[in-house]
């Protein structure tokens, strides 16, 4: 009997050990499934000229509004307007939130080609600008050829550029990128293919909530780890008058241009303008990289109206219920929340709807807590952005949780609030001035509604990040150590472009920053440069003991221009001495990181050699009698740099300075290690200055497009005799003209980075072959070459086949 019991109680204990690990996987699971994840980057182009977070904060903080008139390159918007309402094929808006500049672009730092570039819907340019800046703006340094798994998930619902091609029964101006230049798959596919990402990548149409539900999308990609980043973007140009007059035709829009959401005198939507892009990651993961969090996402949700009174009429119910189920995914109660950054589109059926659906969802949790919830919309600052409208209010939102401010909705000028909006009933707010956050409320939660015109819905919940909610936000994590001090550093920045000029503007607008900052400061913006941006060709690097002393060095910099070096490294060590050990002991101090798991025990000069390679360096040492005991020096590609003298402390300054002379001889580090306890991303550092000209084509008028092939292929003319050099030149000509480039082409760079593809190639080849009557294959164009060989390699089999072709006609 004894063993029976003793039987059965191994079995109970092994079942419920079972259990217990079963209840633990499934809350990991169902944590997974919700985990919250972290807004770690911004880019943005807004209507007023708005190019940065920091514009646009200050913007939302001030009583201006964007709107303006239709510029003077929208011939197409202005022909169509007539101030009479119903007119057909009229537009009756003159006004509305337009972009500055959307014609300029960087061609050649993203390897496109001017003859691209121009064919190219300036929303893809924008994107691609946008996701760039929100990468540096998340210290994510892109390297094209990393193919960081990083998801692109992009709101888009017009392309309208590409009808410029099009001119009646004239398809001459249809070329190769017609498809790609305005295809909506295009817009996220050229994002991961120009900046060599490798997760999925997405474009989403649901007009109104697409950037919305592509920032739901990219939640469930993170969670599920399909991605260990995301980009989310939005996009909206208003470049064709066919979409305008329909609006008007359907009453749909103020005629004043302007949104004026929740207002007695809203009279319909204003359209705007606007490309944007922010970067998300798991917080755990963010929090482990050292990333700075903007805000926490904690919960989305999409939903459709379904069968409402109309395929355009929104429903309430819907809304409500999509809300609802934000606030599910997140684990937020509806107390919570105490801002909603509502669709809020200024007309007379949508704004009593979801003001509804908000006081459903929210209106006894404010009633209980005594906080009324506060509701804003940005339209009436900036028009709706259609497509971009979700990335606008995320934003914006984003911004709000960060400084624990809620910016004004209306102004007095904007006359009283919606009549038929009961708000005496209700227990919502529409601020009219800017205020604090509810001190009353225990946490910083807004949502974010986008409501499509399809009837798709989306809403999305965030959080402020504040540390002390780390404990219910990750509850695995286990909590901060604290540090001792460390021992007080020289600083090394490194700066870098593609082009000298724009190096300049870099180095011009970083030195700006750098005087008055602390030493914590100081480091951190160091390491921002150093880790979170990507070395390009041209570049400057100084050491220095301040800000001051940084921003003077910089301004007396040269630009140096470089070339990949792979040379190896030598230490020459003197005879060993006490020092040695000293000197390299105080770097593992400085820098914990370099020092990984090194032996103490080792001999200095192979300790030393070992934080080199951590750099990604390869090193070797020698002893050399000819140097002081003690002493240390680094030879590399001709120069010598001193690391260990009789002074250990100098050290850490002379490695590096050691660092910034092989950064600026083109030494590819891996400057990770020097981070300190305490260097953070910094948000707020200028990003890449792109060096924009105009790609432009006119919107179509009577004369037709020419050929585009009509500038190459031109057959040979004139006689001599063809030598591999005449032909080399020659080859490039041809290049460049199938480039429609304008400056001569960098030898040293390949195919692909002068913005050359398959169709250029194929122009390019068609021209080779009329001009030395030959045949060239496609695929002996090696696109990866530097244009130096793959030319010297084309005019040596012309030439080649031109004198066997003499020879057998001789």
């Amino acid at each position: 009997m004894n063993v029976e019991l003793e039987q059965l109680r191994r079995l109970m204990e092994e079942q419920l050990r079972v259990t217990r690990t079963l209840k633990r996987r499934v809350a990991e699971l169902e944590g997974a499934r919700r985990a919250p994840l972290a807004v770690v980057g911004l880019g943005l182009r807004l209507p007023g000229g708005i190019t940065t977070p920091e514009q646009y904060w200050t913007f939302l903080n001030s009583d201006a509004t964007a709107h303006g008139p239709i510029p003077h390159d929208r011939p197409g918007l202005r022909a169509v307007y007539d101030p009479t309402p119903g007119k057909p094929g009229k537009s009756y808006v003159d006004h509305a939130g337009f972009l500055r500049d959307i014609a300029e672009f960087d061609s050649s730092f993203f390897g496109i080609s001017n003859r691209e570039a121009e064919a190219l819907d300036p929303q893809q340019r924008l994107l691609l600008e946008t996701s760039w800046e929100a990468m540096e703006r998340a210290g994510i340094a892109v390297r094209r050829a990393d193919r960081l798994n990083v998801g692109v998930f992009v709101g888009i619902m017009g392309a309208e550029y590409s009808q410029r091609f099009v001119r009646g029964a004239d398809k001459s101006g249809v070329d190769a990128y017609y498809g790609t230049s305005g295809g909506l798959c295009f817009a996220a596919g050229r994002i991961s293919y120009a900046l060599g990402l490798s997760g999925p990548a997405l474009s989403v149409d649901t007009a109104c909530s697409s950037s919305l539900v592509a920032l739901h999308l990219a939640a469930q990609a993170l969670r599920n780890e399909e991605c260990r980043y995301a980009i989310v973007a939005g996009a909206n140009l208003l470049l064709s008058a066919d979409l305008m007059v329909s609006l008007c035709q359907s009453m749909a829009l103020a005629p004043d241009g302007r949104t004026k959401a929740f207002s007695a005198d809203a009279d319909g939507y204003g359209r705007g303008e606007g490309v944007g892009a922010l970067v998300l990651m798991t917080l755990d993961q963010a929090l482990r990289e050292d990333r700075p969090v903007l805000a926490v996402l904690r919960g989305t949700a999409v939903n459709s109206d379904g069968a409402s009174s109309g395929l355009t009429v929104p429903s309430g119910p819907a809304q409500q219920q999509v809300i609802q189920a934000a606030l599910q995914e997140a684990g937020v109660p509806p107390e919570d929340v105490g801002y909603v950054e509502a669709h809020g589109t200024g007309t007379r059926l949508g704004d009593p709807l979801e003001v509804g659906a908000l006081q459903a969802v929210f209106g006894q949790a404010a009633a209980a807590r005594g906080v009324p919830l506060a509701v804003g919309s940005v339209k009436s600052r900036i028009g709706h952005l259609e497509a971009a409208a979700g990335i606008a209010s995320l934003a914006k939102v984003v911004l709000m949780l960060r400084s624990g401010q809620i910016p004004a909705a209306r102004t007095a000028a904007d006359g009283p609030l919606n009549p038929l909006i009961p708000w005496a009933d209700s227990h919502l707010v529409v601020p009219q001035q800017s205020t604090p956050w509810p001190a009353a409320l225990p946490r910083r939660v807004a949502g974010v509604s986008a409501f499509g015109l399809s009837g798709t819905n989306a809403h999305a919940v965030l959080e402020a990040f504040e540390p002390e909610l780390l404990p219910a936000l990750l509850p695995h994590r286990a909590p901060a150590v604290a540090r001792a001090p460390l021992p007080p550093v020289p600083q090394l920045l490194t700066l870098s472009a593609k082009t000298p000029s724009a190096l300049e503007q870099l180095v011009s607008s970083v030195a700006a920053r750098l005087p008055g900052l602390d030493a914590g400061e100081l480091s951190a913006v160091c390491h921002t440069m150093r880790c979170g941006r990507v070395a390009f060709g041209y570049r400057v690097a100084v050491t220095g003991q301040s800000g001051a002393d940084l921003a003077r060095r910089l301004g007396t910099a040269p630009i140096e221009d470089t070339t990949p070096a792979f040379a190896r490294l030598t230490l020459r060590c003197g005879a060993p001495a006490p020092t040695t050990a000293a000197a390299v002991d105080h770097l593992a101090s400085c820098y914990p990181q370099l020092a990984g798991g090194d032996q103490h025990n080792d001999p200095a000069p192979q300790r030393l050699a070992r934080m080199l390679t951590r750099f990604g360096l390869t090193v070797s040492t020698r002893d050399d009698p000819a140097l002081s005991a003690g002493t240390v020096h680094l030879d590399w590609a001709g120069q010598t740099y001193p690391l260990v003298t009789a002074d250990p402390d100098q050290t850490p300054g002379l490695l590096l300075a050691a660092l910034a002379g092989l950064f600026r001889a083109g030494a590819d580090l891996r400057f990770d290690v020097l981070r300190r306890p305490g260097d953070r991303i910094v948000t707020d550092l200028p990003c890449y200055p792109f060096q924009r000209r105009r790609y432009w084509i006119e919107e179509p008028a009577d004369m037709p497009l020419a050929a585009l092939d009509a500038e190459v292929g031109a057959p040979a003319t004139g006689g001599g005799d063809l030598t591999e050099s005449s032909v080399a030149e020659s080859l490039m000509l041809e290049l460049k003209a199938a480039l429609r480039a304008d400056d001569d082409l960098d030898p040293r760079q390949s195919f692909l980075e002068v913005g050359g593809d398959s169709f250029t190639a194929m122009l390019f080849i068609k021209g080779v072959e009329q001009r030395y009557q030959t045949t060239v294959p496609l695929e002996v164009v090696d696109m990866e070459a530097p244009l130096s060989v793959l030319l010297d390699s084309l005019a040596a089999d012309i030439v080649g086949s031109s004198l066997t072709v003499a020879r057998v006609g001789s």
